[in-house]
Protein backbone atom coordinates (compact mmCIF):
# COMPACT_ATOMS: atom_id res chain seq x y z
CA UNK A 1 0.00 0.00 0.00
CA UNK A 2 2.49 2.13 0.86
CA UNK A 3 4.48 1.90 -2.74
CA UNK A 4 0.60 2.45 -4.36
CA UNK A 5 0.44 6.18 -2.12
CA UNK A 6 4.10 6.71 -3.34
CA UNK A 7 3.19 6.85 -6.90
CA UNK A 8 0.14 8.88 -6.86
CA UNK A 9 1.08 12.41 -7.90
CA UNK A 10 1.35 15.29 -5.39
CA UNK A 11 -1.11 17.66 -5.31
CA UNK A 12 -1.31 20.76 -3.77
CA UNK A 13 -4.25 22.32 -0.69
CA UNK A 14 -5.26 24.98 -2.86
CA UNK A 15 -5.62 22.80 -6.09
CA UNK A 16 -7.81 20.28 -3.92
CA UNK A 17 -9.89 23.19 -2.55
CA UNK A 18 -10.38 24.31 -6.58
CA UNK A 19 -10.97 20.62 -7.31
CA UNK A 20 -13.65 20.31 -4.88
CA UNK A 21 -17.53 20.73 -6.24
CA UNK A 22 -19.55 22.69 -3.69
CA UNK A 23 -23.11 21.57 -2.53
CA UNK A 24 -25.13 21.16 -5.06
CA UNK A 25 -22.82 21.25 -7.82
CA UNK A 26 -21.08 18.69 -9.51
CA UNK A 27 -18.62 20.54 -11.21
CA UNK A 28 -16.44 23.30 -10.72
CA UNK A 29 -18.14 26.66 -11.99
CA UNK A 30 -16.86 28.47 -15.21
CA UNK A 31 -16.91 32.11 -15.57
CA UNK A 32 -19.49 33.05 -18.45
CA UNK A 33 -17.53 35.35 -21.36
CA UNK A 34 -18.75 38.61 -21.91
CA UNK A 35 -21.21 39.06 -24.63
CA UNK A 36 -19.89 40.93 -27.91
CA UNK A 37 -22.13 44.18 -28.22
CA UNK A 38 -24.40 43.80 -30.87
CA UNK A 39 -23.21 45.09 -34.11
CA UNK A 40 -25.55 48.44 -35.53
CA UNK A 41 -26.82 48.43 -38.52
CA UNK A 42 -25.26 50.81 -40.75
CA UNK A 43 -26.95 53.79 -42.60
CA UNK A 44 -28.62 53.12 -45.97
CA UNK A 45 -27.96 56.23 -48.48
CA UNK A 46 -31.88 56.96 -48.71
CA UNK A 47 -31.69 57.44 -44.72
CA UNK A 48 -28.77 59.86 -45.10
CA UNK A 49 -30.26 61.74 -47.51
CA UNK A 50 -32.67 62.06 -45.41
CA UNK A 51 -31.05 63.00 -42.39
CA UNK A 52 -29.35 66.03 -44.18
CA UNK A 53 -32.49 67.10 -45.85
CA UNK A 54 -34.13 67.41 -42.62
CA UNK A 55 -30.81 69.46 -41.46
CA UNK A 56 -31.08 71.74 -44.14
CA UNK A 57 -35.07 72.19 -43.82
CA UNK A 58 -34.20 73.37 -40.44
CA UNK A 59 -31.38 75.56 -40.88
CA UNK A 60 -30.35 76.22 -44.56
CA UNK A 61 -27.49 78.45 -44.13
CA UNK A 62 -25.52 77.67 -40.94
CA UNK A 63 -22.87 79.48 -39.82
CA UNK A 64 -19.75 78.67 -37.62
CA UNK A 65 -19.71 80.43 -34.53
CA UNK A 66 -16.22 81.74 -34.54
CA UNK A 67 -16.52 85.35 -34.85
CA UNK A 68 -13.60 86.51 -37.90
CA UNK A 69 -13.57 89.60 -40.11
CA UNK A 70 -11.58 87.73 -43.17
CA UNK A 71 -9.70 84.48 -44.02
CA UNK A 72 -6.72 85.21 -41.78
CA UNK A 73 -8.36 86.14 -38.01
CA UNK A 74 -10.80 82.43 -39.00
CA UNK A 75 -7.20 81.26 -38.98
CA UNK A 76 -6.12 82.65 -35.75
CA UNK A 77 -9.64 82.10 -34.58
CA UNK A 78 -9.12 78.68 -35.41
CA UNK A 79 -5.68 78.27 -33.72
CA UNK A 80 -6.98 79.71 -30.28
CA UNK A 81 -10.23 77.42 -30.35
CA UNK A 82 -8.14 74.40 -29.65
CA UNK A 83 -9.48 72.93 -25.92
CA UNK A 84 -11.37 76.40 -25.55
CA UNK A 85 -15.04 76.88 -26.46
CA UNK A 86 -16.03 79.47 -29.47
CA UNK A 87 -17.85 81.78 -26.86
CA UNK A 88 -14.03 81.88 -24.95
CA UNK A 89 -12.58 82.71 -28.00
CA UNK A 90 -14.91 85.48 -28.97
CA UNK A 91 -14.98 86.95 -26.05
CA UNK A 92 -10.72 86.96 -26.37
CA UNK A 93 -10.67 88.10 -29.89
CA UNK A 94 -13.53 90.63 -30.65
CA UNK A 95 -10.89 93.51 -29.28
CA UNK A 96 -7.51 91.88 -30.63
CA UNK A 97 -8.98 91.58 -34.60
CA UNK A 98 -10.42 95.50 -34.18
CA UNK A 99 -6.52 96.30 -34.02
CA UNK A 100 -5.25 93.23 -35.79
CA UNK A 101 -6.95 91.84 -38.65
CA UNK A 102 -3.87 91.19 -41.00
CA UNK A 103 -0.55 89.47 -40.27
CA UNK A 104 1.62 92.47 -40.60
CA UNK A 105 -0.98 94.21 -37.99
CA UNK A 106 -0.31 91.09 -35.17
CA UNK A 107 3.26 91.46 -35.64
CA UNK A 108 3.32 95.13 -34.71
CA UNK A 109 1.16 94.10 -31.68
CA UNK A 110 4.09 91.78 -30.30
CA UNK A 111 3.69 88.31 -28.15
CA UNK A 112 3.45 90.03 -25.27
CA UNK A 113 0.22 91.91 -25.80
CA UNK A 114 -1.10 89.16 -27.86
CA UNK A 115 -0.88 87.19 -24.53
CA UNK A 116 -2.53 90.09 -22.81
CA UNK A 117 -5.78 89.87 -25.47
CA UNK A 118 -5.84 86.25 -24.76
CA UNK A 119 -5.60 85.58 -21.68
CA UNK A 120 -8.65 84.40 -20.86
CA UNK A 121 -7.89 81.17 -23.34
CA UNK A 122 -6.62 78.13 -21.85
CA UNK A 123 -2.75 77.61 -23.32
CA UNK A 124 -2.62 81.26 -24.19
CA UNK A 125 0.94 81.50 -23.94
CA UNK A 126 1.50 79.22 -26.25
CA UNK A 127 -1.13 80.13 -28.54
CA UNK A 128 0.21 83.73 -28.38
CA UNK A 129 3.43 82.28 -29.48
CA UNK A 130 1.77 80.55 -32.49
CA UNK A 131 -0.22 83.39 -33.57
CA UNK A 132 2.71 85.40 -34.06
CA UNK A 133 5.09 82.31 -35.91
CA UNK A 134 2.04 81.49 -38.34
CA UNK A 135 1.76 85.60 -39.16
CA UNK A 136 5.49 85.66 -39.15
CA UNK A 137 5.19 82.50 -41.69
CA UNK A 138 2.02 84.20 -44.13
CA UNK A 139 4.56 87.06 -44.43
CA UNK A 140 7.63 85.64 -45.20
CA UNK A 141 5.85 82.59 -47.49
CA UNK A 142 2.76 83.67 -49.06
CA UNK A 143 2.88 87.08 -49.18
CA UNK A 144 0.71 88.00 -46.26
CA UNK A 145 -2.52 86.12 -47.58
CA UNK A 146 -3.83 82.61 -46.09
CA UNK A 147 -2.72 80.08 -48.51
CA UNK A 148 -5.67 77.88 -50.08
CA UNK A 149 -4.20 74.07 -50.05
CA UNK A 150 -3.70 71.57 -46.33
CA UNK A 151 -0.69 71.06 -46.53
CA UNK A 152 0.55 75.06 -46.94
CA UNK A 153 -2.17 75.19 -44.39
CA UNK A 154 -0.83 72.41 -41.92
CA UNK A 155 2.73 74.05 -42.32
CA UNK A 156 1.55 76.95 -40.01
CA UNK A 157 2.52 76.97 -36.72
CA UNK A 158 -0.70 76.00 -34.54
CA UNK A 159 -2.13 74.85 -37.56
CA UNK A 160 -3.31 71.11 -37.96
CA UNK A 161 -5.77 69.10 -40.20
CA UNK A 162 -9.08 70.63 -38.62
CA UNK A 163 -7.66 74.00 -38.55
CA UNK A 164 -7.34 72.97 -42.29
CA UNK A 165 -10.42 71.56 -43.27
CA UNK A 166 -12.34 74.56 -41.19
CA UNK A 167 -10.30 77.61 -43.33
CA UNK A 168 -10.82 75.70 -46.73
CA UNK A 169 -14.50 74.99 -45.77
CA UNK A 170 -15.54 78.36 -44.28
CA UNK A 171 -12.75 80.84 -46.10
CA UNK A 172 -12.82 79.18 -49.48
CA UNK A 173 -16.17 77.08 -50.31
CA UNK A 174 -14.11 73.88 -50.27
CA UNK A 175 -16.17 70.61 -49.40
CA UNK A 176 -14.21 69.24 -46.69
CA UNK A 177 -15.37 67.75 -43.25
CA UNK A 178 -13.55 69.30 -39.85
CA UNK A 179 -14.10 66.55 -37.06
CA UNK A 180 -14.58 67.73 -33.34
CA UNK A 181 -15.41 66.32 -30.04
CA UNK A 182 -18.95 67.25 -31.32
CA UNK A 183 -18.87 65.35 -34.85
CA UNK A 184 -17.06 62.50 -33.28
CA UNK A 185 -19.72 61.78 -30.81
CA UNK A 186 -22.55 62.27 -33.29
CA UNK A 187 -20.65 60.23 -35.73
CA UNK A 188 -19.97 57.14 -33.62
CA UNK A 189 -23.33 57.39 -31.79
CA UNK A 190 -25.22 57.22 -34.35
CA UNK A 191 -23.18 54.90 -36.55
CA UNK A 192 -23.31 57.54 -39.11
CA UNK A 193 -19.73 57.47 -39.20
CA UNK A 194 -17.96 55.07 -36.96
CA UNK A 195 -14.55 55.54 -36.23
CA UNK A 196 -11.81 54.85 -33.71
CA UNK A 197 -10.19 58.27 -34.01
CA UNK A 198 -11.30 61.69 -35.66
CA UNK A 199 -9.23 61.14 -38.99
CA UNK A 200 -11.37 57.63 -39.46
CA UNK A 201 -14.70 59.80 -38.77
CA UNK A 202 -13.83 62.49 -41.07
CA UNK A 203 -13.26 59.76 -43.84
CA UNK A 204 -16.24 57.99 -43.13
CA UNK A 205 -18.26 61.23 -43.52
CA UNK A 206 -16.64 62.36 -46.69
CA UNK A 207 -17.77 58.89 -47.84
CA UNK A 208 -20.97 58.57 -47.07
CA UNK A 209 -22.41 62.65 -47.17
CA UNK A 210 -23.65 63.41 -51.10
CA UNK A 211 -21.97 65.63 -52.53
CA UNK A 212 -24.71 68.14 -51.99
CA UNK A 213 -25.06 68.80 -48.55
CA UNK A 214 -21.15 68.70 -48.50
CA UNK A 215 -21.00 72.57 -48.00
CA UNK A 216 -22.39 72.57 -44.56
CA UNK A 217 -22.57 69.14 -43.55
CA UNK A 218 -19.81 69.68 -40.86
CA UNK A 219 -21.94 73.00 -39.24
CA UNK A 220 -24.85 71.18 -39.18
CA UNK A 221 -22.85 68.26 -37.23
CA UNK A 222 -21.08 70.53 -35.23
CA UNK A 223 -24.65 72.52 -34.10
CA UNK A 224 -26.08 68.81 -33.73
CA UNK A 225 -23.67 68.06 -31.26
CA UNK A 226 -23.72 71.04 -29.72
CA UNK A 227 -26.99 71.65 -28.93
CA UNK A 228 -28.98 68.60 -29.29
CA UNK A 229 -26.94 65.29 -28.70
CA UNK A 230 -25.04 66.40 -26.07
CA UNK A 231 -22.32 64.08 -24.04
CA UNK A 232 -24.29 63.65 -21.20
CA UNK A 233 -27.84 64.20 -21.33
CA UNK A 234 -28.70 64.20 -25.23
CA UNK A 235 -31.63 65.65 -26.41
CA UNK A 236 -33.22 62.57 -27.81
CA UNK A 237 -36.72 64.11 -27.27
CA UNK A 238 -36.18 67.18 -29.78
CA UNK A 239 -33.84 65.25 -32.19
CA UNK A 240 -35.16 65.66 -35.73
CA UNK A 241 -32.84 62.65 -36.63
CA UNK A 242 -33.75 60.33 -33.72
CA UNK A 243 -36.02 57.65 -35.78
CA UNK A 244 -32.46 57.37 -37.90
CA UNK A 245 -30.27 57.44 -35.26
CA UNK A 246 -29.17 53.50 -34.47
CA UNK A 247 -27.99 54.77 -30.95
CA UNK A 248 -29.09 51.74 -28.55
CA UNK A 249 -29.71 54.04 -24.79
CA UNK A 250 -32.22 56.76 -27.53
CA UNK A 251 -35.06 57.43 -25.53
CA UNK A 252 -37.44 57.87 -28.04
Amino acid sequence: MAKIISKLPATSPSKISSLAAKPGQTKPATAKKPSKPKKLKPWTPAEIVAAFSRFRDANPEPKGELEHVNPYTLLVAVVLSAQATDAGVNKATRALFAIADTPRKMLDLGEEEVRNYIKTIGLYRTKAKNVIALSEKLIAEFGGVVPRTRAELESLPGAGRKTANVVLNMAFGEHTMAVDTHVFRVGNRTNLAPGKNVLEVELELMRVIPDEFMMHAHHWLILHGRYTCLARRPRCEVCIINDLCRWPEKTV
